[in-house]
């Protein structure tokens, strides 16, 4: 049930054991594209994992998570364990993603979470036809069957004589705080009721038959987006032990395959995992986590084959190949470093929560229960540092957390804890020789300062401050190396890499050459370097891997995405303005169009937004937007509060009780664009995923009359019905995001205020598009699909009101590369005909 920014549709997201903070899944802001999307770890507030990611995707240090949009897919960062369920340890696969990470969709946030990073690989199967086959006879069937449903059985190829599905009504009374409504379309949350199934296949016939017009346009976006990709590559090789590793596309393929060579790129390949392979035989097919023995010749490996985020953990022997199942429902692990020893965390079975911590043996059966987290708020991680020193379990709420510790080296060790939890208090640990670093928000330092504790004796009274907290700088995270450290930072909403040398106590920023960008660190394996590897990319530059040398203080590209087909940036422009809000507020808004800009309010405009968990929306490079752009199509983000382009307080000032200041701030923005005249209403859409999709749900009831058109990804809607069902997956660890309607009244009364389901009525609204997935473990396929039953009942203009549904994904969208670009292809068309352009 909950957003994330971004991933992008196929997502590789590589797990290394990074031990630093555990990963929560959220409603991320999504971004949607190419192949494969990095990860990033998760920043400010402890962080914040995203999924999604699809953005930035690919900003190398954090846990990043995606979520579709009309664009791609985004990745945001976020602090909770739940956060990241698809993997354990984590890679920096962000800079490894180049094809990837260049086409992100633009909708969801984008880097995803804490550790190390994570590679997020969703893969379709060639069964996905036997599939179709199969719900087209159930459809048939149940369209007889059920002549009480829903169905309206005049689907004509006109997208105006098309009749929409109509939702039957059920009747089920609701009672809470003195309050008491009736919800007619609560019976769709049955995902097992054939009834369900019917309406959701009745509505994508509906959404087809209404896009009919447009099928010659969605092929020609198609062919222009794939002909911007090298379908053939190879992503950067990062070094770990004797090995490069890397992950490569192929012409034809829809997924990934791992790889490595020994000690050059010159040396003959060894396949380590070909997704494509893996895909046969299911629907749906992701990488979590990926981790190599300290030896080398285990593979630690999870899939998730429905997009549920269910992912089971096995081994594999890289001698003989031979596959080895250890658990299910497995979202972090992590190896000891005597090549025998697993540790790893297990989601609860209904909330999905991350909540049991195992230690397990090769060759020894039964695991052994070291923890089990009673507290419904926090979630579990384990990870592992780049030192290879400590194995570390974080605990952690959205306000809170606790780190244990076992020596990597003595892995029977019993479980030490750092500093028991004390509510409010954050603290995420890495570890560098005889001592811990440690980032909190102890003594009210909002956006963390950095202290260090003895590993003897770790406890608060012995911490001693390395680098205070500054009123302006967000401390994202902090990244540890045996002779010096980067503190990815965030000062007036821009990313910043900060860089100290232990031995001559100098610090430096790493500089970068455009106003508006996203920087974070790559894929980092090796402890003891004077390299660092680092990602760059904005709205004009293509994502770029870069080669740091600490001591000359130079940088060398790896690799810049390919763009095909003669991309040339110099006839883009990018600028960052700024609206005002009701209060006063300055609201960024970054933007991206193609040259020459007349401001006489002609031009079209996508605006989009999220603004939820601290995760902030970044800058990003995405190959698809050019097929916008060139149609003269300006593209802009609107930085609003709730989300942490400007720290904790940002985030602060767009939660709980002040959660609609993220409503407010986006429409600001909209006016704003308005005013100076870069578009107008008649030519304006908006688009946000998850908990961007709460964002245009609220929008579009406070302002029918701004916005032309909305496209909405995994759109959390039903805020009241969700976040009063703890047995519903994530709900009771966000209720210090949203808040707690079950106890509180007064939060109840607030949330219902906004909730977009709840406050639909019988008016005009803009044309909407709006996209789930029936396997969505974070916003369940039921919110959106009621949404849009219950506004279709109500509404009063004639505009296009779509349900598309992916009957085999989960919250990110279409797995394969090849079918990401097919739904992208599908929303800008979408987008272009409410524009009025047809070519």
């Amino acid at each position: 049930m909950r957003r994330c920014n971004e991933s992008p549709r196929a997502l590789l997201k590589r797990a290394s054991p990074d031990a630093r903070a555990p990963r929560r899944a959220l409603r991320r802001p999504l971004e949607r594209g190419a192949p494969s999307a990095a990860v990033k770890r998760s920043s400010a507030a402890s962080r914040r994992l995203s999924v999604l990611t699809s953005a930035p995707q690919f900003q190398g240090n954090s846990a990043y998570v995606n979520y579709p949009t009309p664009e791609g897919w985004g990745t945001r960062r976020r602090k909770n364990p739940w956060v990241n369920r698809i993997a354990t340890g984590t890679l920096r696969a962000a800079s490894n993603s180049l094809a990837a990470a260049s086409n992100p969709p633009e909708g969801i946030p984008a880097p995803c979470g804490p550790g190390e990073e994570v590679e997020t690989i969703l893969v379709a199967m060639s069964t996905r036809i036997e599939r179709s086959l199969f719900l087209t006879i159930v459809v048939l069937t149940l369209f007889c069957s059920y002549p009480f449903a829903m169905m309206s059985q005049n689907i004509s190829s006109d997208p105006v004589a098309a009749k929409p599905p109509v939702a039957k009504k059920i009747p089920k009374v609701i009672t809470a705080h003195g309050e008491t409504w009736t919800d007619d379309y609560f019976w769709m949350r049955d995902k097992k009721n054939p009834e369900v199934i019917a309406y959701l296949e009745a509505e994508n016939a509906y959404a087809d038959a209404v896009m009919n017009h447009t099928k010659a346009l969605q092929e020609k976006l198609y062919r222009e987006m794939l002909a911007r990709i090298k379908e053939t590559d190879t992503d950067p090789p990062y070094r770990e032990g004797n090995y490069l590793y890397y992950t490569r596309s192929e012409q034809g393929k829809q997924y990934k395959i791992y790889a490595r060579r020994r000690g050059s790129m010159d040396a003959p390949e060894q396949v380590l995992l070909d997704l494509n392979e893996m895909a046969k035989g299911h629907p749906f097919m992701a990488i979590g986590i990926f981790d190599v023995s300290r030896d080398e010749n285990l593979l630690l490996y999870s899939t998730d084959t429905t997009g549920y985020r269910e992912y089971t953990l096995y081994v594999k022997d890289l001698r003989t190949g031979q596959n080895t199942k250890i658990a299910e429902r497995v979202s972090s692990a992590a190896w000891a470093n005597d090549n025998q020893t697993i540790f790893y965390v297990v989601d609860d079975p209904v909330s999905k929560r991350p909540y049991r911590f195992y230690r397990h043996v090769l060759g020894k059966s039964g695991d052994e229960l070291l923890y089990e987290e009673k507290d419904e708020m926090f979630a579990a991680r384990v990870g592992r540092t780049r030192s290879r020193g400590f194995i570390l379990l974080t605990l952690a709420s959205h306000t809170t957390s606790e780190v244990r510790y076992v020596p990597a080296d003595r892995p029977a060790e019993v479980l030490r804890v750092i500093e028991p939890r004390a509510h409010g208090h954050e603290y995420y640990v890495d570890h560098r020789g005889d001592t811990f670093y440690i980032r909190t928000n102890d003594d009210g330092a909002l956006n963390f300062k950095l202290m260090t504790a003895p590993v003897t004796d770790p406890q608060r009274k012995n911490w001693r401050e390395l680098v205070p907290h500054r009123r302006d700088v967000m401390l994202e995270d902090v990244d540890l190396f045996a002779d010096f450290m980067v503190l990815s930072e965030r000062e007036q909403g821009l990313p910043r890499l900060r860089i100290t040398d232990f031995k001559s106590g100098q610090t430096h920023y790493l500089q970068f050459p455009e106003p508006v960008y996203t920087a974070s660190l790559g894929v980092n394996r090796v402890f003891d370097t004077r390299t660092l590897r680092y990602n760059y990319q904005s709205f004009i530059t293509p994502v770029s891997v870069y080669d740091y040398d600490v001591d000359k203080r130079q940088s060398q590209l790896v690799k810049q995405q390919p763009v095909l087909g003669g991309y040339d940036p110099t006839q883009y422009q990018s600028e960052r303005i700024y609206a005002t809000a009701k209060d006063g507020t300055r609201i960024p808004i970054s933007l991206v169009y193609r040259k020459p800009l007349v401001r006489d309010g002609r031009r079209p405009l996508l605006l989009q937004g999220y603004g939820s968990y601290g995760i902030p929306l970044n800058v990003t490079f995405n190959s698809n937007r050019l097929s916008l752009l060139d149609r003269g199509v300006i593209f802009a983000i609107a930085h609003i509060r709730g989300g942490g382009e400007l720290g904790k307080a940002w985030h602060d000032a767009g939660r709980m009780m002040q959660k609609k200041n993220t409503f407010t701030d986006f429409i600001a923005a909209a006016e704003h664009l308005i005013a100076e005249k870069y578009t107008s209403k008649d030519r304006l859409v908006a688009t946000g995923g998850s908990a961007g999709g709460l964002l245009m749900g609220a929008v579009v009831n406070m302002r029918p009359d701004l916005f032309k058109a909305v496209v909405s990804y995994v759109p959390f809607v039903d805020v009241i019905n969700t976040m009063m069902d703890a047995s519903l997956p994530l709900t009771a660890g966000e209720w210090e995001e949203w808040g707690d309607p079950i106890r509180n009244a007064e939060h109840f009364r607030y949330m219902k205020s906004y909730s977009p389901y709840d406050n639909i009525e019988a008016k005009e609204y803009p044309a909407m598009l709006v996209r789930t997935a029936l396997n969505d473990s974070q916003v369940l396929f039921h919110e959106p699909t009621k949404y849009v039953a219950k506004m279709r009942a109500l509404k009063k203009d004639k505009n296009p009101l779509i349900l598309k549904i992916n009957m085999g994904a989960g919250h990110g969208g279409a797995s394969g590369r090849y079918d990401a670009l097919r739904e992208t292809a599908f929303d800008y068309a979408f987008i272009l005909w409410q524009l009025g352009i047809q070519d």
